[in-house]
């Protein structure tokens, strides 16, 4: 899992909720958006956030306001997408057979 949260924050995250997989930090989402996955949050969900105290420049260490579109990718040890999964809906995500089936015909 790569997130846009600064470590200690991805590491309160895994702690919490109790998480076995490895979160990696994204600082800038610098990967996302090799990816075309960054996207900058307008300015009213920017004032939404905020009036929820989701405070992004405290966990993700910059000022950009911006998030990945969530995804899920296979990238293959040469660099080329072989599987993508992604939805502008943050709320539907791949059933994670869906993924496991992806890797095997890899």
């Amino acid at each position: 899992m790569i997130a846009p949260q600064e470590i200690a924050h991805n590491k309160t995250i895994r702690e919490d909720k109790n998480l076995s997989a490895t979160i990696l930090s994204d600082p800038g989402n610098m990967v996302a958006a090799r990816y075309g996955l960054r996207f900058s949050l307008p300015e009213d969900m920017k004032a939404l956030y905020q009036k929820f105290g989701i405070d992004l420049e405290k966990y993700n260490g910059d000022t950009s306001w911006t998030l990945p579109m969530p995804a899920r990718l296979i990238i293959a040890p040469d660099g080329i997408v072989r599987y993508a999964a992604i939805n502008t809906d943050h709320t539907v995500r791949p059933d994670p057979e869906e993924t496991l089936e992806a890797l095997r015909h890899i």
